[in-house]
């Protein structure tokens, strides 16, 4: 697929105001929690930096799929928690403000994690000649831009502008909703002829990435005995990623849809397994608080 519209547009655009949407939501005083707050800061991120690509990688080696979509699959494994992370979070009534630090922070490690990581998988699963292969320093200034960039100016604009940035992130948010379903819809189209394969080999393969962060996430909070809210917080984070970033790097960077198809398709179970999720995490907080 040639470089349009599609991959060198739209896709950075509905990134970028996706971060931005978050920006606006932080302030300085969020990630203080780092210090304040380390073990669970720790545990959330270890588990979405190294456990969730770990298991990515098993599943492409235990599920039979297309080379491309294993790429695909893996890119996803590596990218941050998502946004909507911190919105699940909340209505589970987990800690958002733990969810905050784990999506920034995740964000910004990122950065330099995606390129290296890709760059494996392509080796891997594709034997990527130099010439094709996702450049490291380019695709890290990439995802400076349309990533920790809008993060920084959202910030910046919530600092100057509090009252107004408030208002401004509610729209954005929507905003940035419409254009990921957007760009979902024109993925799901270009690709129709071969979505009924794609579901066949994706499926079950983004199903169990998609339950198996969920519960390692759960099950590494109960192992450090942390907070039933914590544990809440860092069970979605690491169970909902930036299926946006993913669809841009695979489709955008990449220009290989095929690579975009695992993103695109957990994009929209992540919302299921989310809303599970939910109800899980309201119905542990509403018997921790009886207890109380």
């Amino acid at each position: 697929m040639q470089s349009n519209f599609f991959t060198e547009i739209l896709l950075p655009l509905a990134l970028a105001i996706v971060m931005l949407g978050m920006g606006l939501s932080l302030v300085p005083k969020d990630f203080q929690r780092i210090t304040r707050d380390p073990i669970a800061v720790a545990v959330g991120t270890m588990c979405q930096m190294l456990l969730l690509p770990l298991i990515g990688v098993l599943i492409t080696l235990i599920v039979p799929m297309q080379s491309a979509i294993a790429v695909g699959l893996i890119v996803l494994a590596v990218c941050p928690g998502g946004p909507s992370s911190n919105l699940m979070t909340y209505l589970a009534k987990g800690d958002v403000a733990l969810s905050v630090t784990l999506t920034a922070l995740s964000s910004i490690i990122t950065v330099f994690t995606i390129p290296i990581f890709t760059n494996l998988a392509l080796q891997h699963f594709l034997d990527q000649s130099a010439a094709i292969s996702l450049p490291i320093g380019k695709t890290m200034l990439q995802i400076f831009l349309i990533t920790l960039l809008p993060i920084a100016i959202g910030m910046l604009i919530r600092h100057q502008f509090p009252n107004p940035a408030r208002r401004i992130e509610k729209q954005m948010n929507r905003l940035a909703a419409g254009l990921l379903a957007l760009i979902i819809a024109l993925l799901l189209i270009r690709e129709g002829s071969k979505l009924p394969g794609f579901i066949v080999q994706v499926g079950i393969g983004v199903l169990l990435l998609n339950l198996l962060a969920i519960l390692s996430g759960l099950l590494a909070g109960k192992l450090f005995r942390l907070p039933t809210k914590q544990q809440i917080c860092i069970a979605i984070e690491v169970g909902i990623q930036n299926g946006t970033l993913a669809i841009a790097i695979t489709a955008g960077l990449l220009n290989n849809l095929d690579m975009a198809v695992p993103a695109a398709v957990y994009s929209l179970l992540m919302y299921v397994t989310g809303f599970g999720a939910i109800l899980y995490g309201r119905r542990v907080s509403s018997s921790v608080s009886t207890l109380k």
